[in-house]
């Protein structure tokens, strides 16, 4: 028995300095009874394994709708649709008269924020490219959840108007941020037939956007905070994939007429054509300009003009510069990946933490440009698979998102950048990875990658 145990643990420990490729001199060859050192002469030196720190090589769909469904049952259990009385913790569900102490039952995360409206953009991905049902439902569910309240919390609001209204951001949006990311998520599920009889909001949302969001003189969407007169790249993706939504669900050009506009006029203020990346805020009448090239709102840009071009009309005339930008910056992105997968805080700056919402929005957006055919699947799909790899590493044994940025303003040091707080319960992470899941399983349904000399590969089709 000792033999047997020392014999197997000797296999392991040899197996395990193979792997790690640190002391392969001890598996020496022997040759006339001389052992031979291990060189390139004596062994293929290039099939030793690296120390990846990241999964390296052939991913499979089982793999990733693993993960999505470790994400998926955590979020489906911390996001009850329901409206509770806040004193007693009782389920309210007479919806004629208003009870003053009536808010909605608090989760992990709000029902009606931007991150939630990405999130429920992304379930409906996963569940048209998996064809899981579970995910469909699980927006289905709370927009028709939130459709079905919003009268009895209009009517909340006047009755008691010194209380805070438990959907205001649904019913009296007072920014972009309140509106355009669940706006294009619900157009998205009309458009799909789930019937949840949001309508009306979505009016209501793109009303705010088209008439009430305050703009500079040439009509470019902007905030007068921190300064006046200032543009937010984040804003980009939270008003004109909504617009770009309308214009597909009512087929009024003029909807993306002004999505084109929105991209053109952001673009020539805040995109550095030299580096391939977009600042992260603009004013006007600041000279010189800071440029600190924040990775999530580079992502939120990269995502708007992805999500354009999936319901722009082929032959709009501003199609062409769109999918233009959308190339340079994805290129400018793949110069600023990281060896482990992921992209830094500040993605020109290597000393600043590696992110994973970014990381994640990067890999939806570049593997959904490859199955759309807009950029080389050779060249990006190995860099998309990589960054998915790299997220997985983020996902905990509860489907919790590790190593994203909390909610983040806009600076003009550096400093305010590096040291954002990372959490678990930033929404911002959920969304992203499960599109990033989605765009990932559905890129491997096509034609499988191959290692080839121990490099991953896509083959063309």
């Amino acid at each position: 028995m000792h033999d047997s145990w020392e014999s197997g643990r000797g296999y392991f420990t040899s197996m395990f300095i193979i792997r790690k490729s640190l002391i392969v001199c001890v598996l020496a060859v022997s040759v006339c009874g001389y052992a031979q050192p291990v060189n390139d002469v004596t062994t293929p030196l290039h099939m030793l394994q690296p120390d990846y720190k990241v999964p390296y090589g052939v991913a499979r769909p089982d793999d990733v709708k693993q993960v999505l469904d470790r994400v998926f049952q955590y979020l489906d259990g911390v996001t009850p649709p329901e409206v509770v009385n806040k004193t007693t913790g009782a389920a309210i569900t007479d919806f004629k008269t208003p009870h003053a102490d009536a808010i909605l039952k608090k989760g992990d995360f709000r029902l009606t924020s931007y991150e939630w409206g990405v999130t429920y953009g992304a379930m409906l991905l996963v569940g048209d490219v998996t064809g899981d049902k579970r995910y469909t439902q699980y927006s289905a569910t709370r927009f028709k959840f939130l459709a079905d309240v919003a009268p009895y919390f209009r009517a909340f609001a006047t009755k008691y108007p010194q209380n805070g209204n438990p959907l205001r951001q649904v019913l009296a949006p007072h920014a972009l941020d309140d509106v355009g990311a669940v706006c294009a998520a619900m157009i998205k599920a009309e458009r799909a037939g789930l019937k949840a009889g949001t309508r009306p909001l979505i009016d209501n949302y793109i009303d705010y956007i088209m008439m009430k969001e305050f703009r500079l003189k040439d009509g470019t969407l902007a905030r007068n905070r921190p300064l006046p007169n200032t543009l937010w790249l984040d804003d980009l993706y939270m008003s004109v994939p909504a617009l770009a939504q309308m214009g597909k669900l009512t087929g009024d050009t003029k909807y993306y007429d002004e999505a084109v506009k929105q991209i053109t006029q952001f673009s020539k203020r805040m995109f550095n054509t030299e580096k391939g990346l977009f600042m992260h805020g603009w004013v006007e009448g600041m000279d010189p300009h800071p440029q600190f090239h924040w990775a999530r709102a580079n992502g939120w840009a990269l995502m708007t003009n992805v999500e354009v071009l999936l319901v722009l009309p082929e032959n709009h005339p501003g199609r062409p510069a769109i999918l233009e930008l959308l190339k340079a910056h994805l290129a400018g992105l793949a110069r600023c990946q990281s060896g482990d997968g992921f992209w830094h805080q500040l993605l020109d700056r290597n000393d600043s933490y590696l992110e994973t919402s970014a990381t994640a929005i990067y890999a939806y957006c570049i593997a959904e440009a490859v199955n759309r055919g807009w950029i080389n699947r050779e060249a990006y799909a190995p860099t998309a698979l990589l960054a998915w790899n790299a997220v997985t590493t983020k996902v905990n044994a509860k489907g919790q998102v590790e190593g994203t940025c909390v909610g983040t303003g806009m600076a003009f040091d550096p400093a305010f950048y590096y040291y954002r707080p990372v959490n678990v319960y930033a929404a911002h992470g959920y969304g992203p990875v499960l599109l990033a899941g989605g765009a990932i399983y559905a890129m491997l349904k096509g034609k499988a990658p191959e290692i080839n000399d121990s490099a991953l590969m896509f083959p063309a089709k």
